[in-house]
């Protein structure tokens, strides 16, 4: 490969959470003497990122004033380049896209243009956690339509669950995960087409989180939402940054595609109203820099490097961990693991499973925020080293001890 996903980077003292928030707060407990740390939990890699994103934050930090700017015509093509050649997205304009510090900022803002306080929201379960804690945090009620695995393994959506609860709850606006974290499902056209559908019957506004679009896995394509339809296109507002695909969380930077006049107005209006909702001029060049022809190149061997991960992880545990199972996910670095059957097997709770993870440096995340009963959540996006160490922790220590 061209770049480097094998080495492994020292985060210690880096401003990372993932290795330094260990035992503090909601953050996986430290390790036992005698093992070190992998972690697996915080949605952020372990990989460097594409050189051309520090590149482009060198060059323009060179300069020495960062006073008062606005986002460059560059910066807005790339996003509109990345888009067409990523996603298949055409006719998309400069006007047609919005700044967010993050996308639960956004998602939130796109709400409440929308909606009223108390209103409830139609989501899917299992569920990210951070959707849950903004809906409840700004005065929403979450309603959740679990998903469903069908005779395959794989999550599908419920239908009719979602319709029931559209028509007898007087529900108008709903959340889409597109991938869908935490179960990584890649939706297929037919799956969206028929969502929004019933979106158009119920009159529903789609806020549609695509954060994960760019992590997609071997044998699977992104649909945008907007693209299922013209209704569609109208009455979805997307969310879309450059952070979970080439690690920039740090950097704070997100933006949103609205093709709905009415609603886009709106939407800028409540973002603005903190009077914080303002892009970082390093942000803007990190992204110019992601956007570049490096960062396609990086992207799909990112890919190709999660999917190998992905097979080894979900192949591990079949042969190995008996009464756990998983659905291999499409998209995302993300496992949802179900301990159940373990568990009842010999008599643990899930905390049980996840302490002793812990213990030995496996630092997976508790499942149970997710709205998965006896589940855990692995981040895998490390060198396969790594990966493999942890699943032989995993498997001595844990499910074979």
């Amino acid at each position: 490969m061209k770049y480097d996903f094998t080495s492994i980077m020292d985060r210690h003292g880096k401003d990372a959470i993932a290795v330094d928030g260990l035992g503090t707060g909601f953050a996986p407990a430290a390790p036992k003497e005698g093992f070190d740390a992998i972690p697996m939990w915080v949605a952020d890699m372990n990989f460097p990122t594409v050189p051309t994103i520090q590149e482009a934050i060198i060059e323009r930090t060179n300069h020495p004033a960062f006073g008062y700017f606005n986002p460059t015509d560059e910066y807005f093509d790339s996003i509109i380049r990345w888009q067409a050649k990523r996603n298949g997205v055409q006719g998309l304009t400069k006007e047609c896209i919005g700044y967010e510090n993050g996308v639960l900022g956004g998602v939130i803002s796109a709400l409440n243009c929308v909606c009223s306080r108390g209103d409830k929201i139609l989501i899917h379960s299992p569920t990210y956690m951070g959707f849950t804690l903004s809906l409840k945090n700004n005065g929403y009620e979450a309603v959740h339509s679990p998903l469903v695995k069908d005779e395959n393994g794989v999550w599908r959506m419920d239908f009719e669950d979602m319709e029931k609860h559209l028509k007898e709850e007087k529900i108008h606006a709903a959340i889409m995960c597109n991938p869908h974290n935490p179960c990584g499902r890649v939706w297929e056209r037919w799956e969206l087409e028929k969502a929004m559908e019933l979106y158009k019957k119920y009159d529903v506004y789609v806020v549609s989180d695509e954060i994960w679009s760019d992590i997609i896995l071997s044998g699977n394509k992104h649909i945008p939402t907007q693209s299922v339809s013209e209704d569609a296109r109208q009455r979805t507002a997307a969310f879309y940054a450059p952070s979970k695909t080439f690690n920039l969380a740090g950097l704070v930077g997100s933006y949103h595609i609205v093709y709905n006049n009415w609603w886009r107005d709106r939407i800028e209006k409540e973002s603005s109203l903190s009077h914080y909702n303002m892009m970082n001029v390093l942000s803007m060049h990190a992204l110019i820099g992601a956007y570049k022809p490096e960062g396609y190149e990086w992207t799909d061997e990112l890919c190709e490097v999660l999917t190998g991960n992905i097979d080894f992880a979900c192949d591990y545990i079949e042969k190995h961990f008996e009464g756990v199972t998983v659905s291999k996910p499409q998209g995302t670095y993300m496992l949802f693991v179900d301990c159940t059957d373990w568990c009842k097997a010999h008599g643990k709770t899930i905390e049980d499973v996840e302490h002793a993870c812990w213990d030995v440096g496996a630092a997976i995340q508790d499942g149970t925020m997710f709205f998965g009963p006896c589940h855990l959540r692995m981040n895998l996006a490390s060198p396969r080293s790594r990966i493999e160490e942890a699943f032989h922790r995993m498997d001595k220590y844990v499910f074979n001890a």
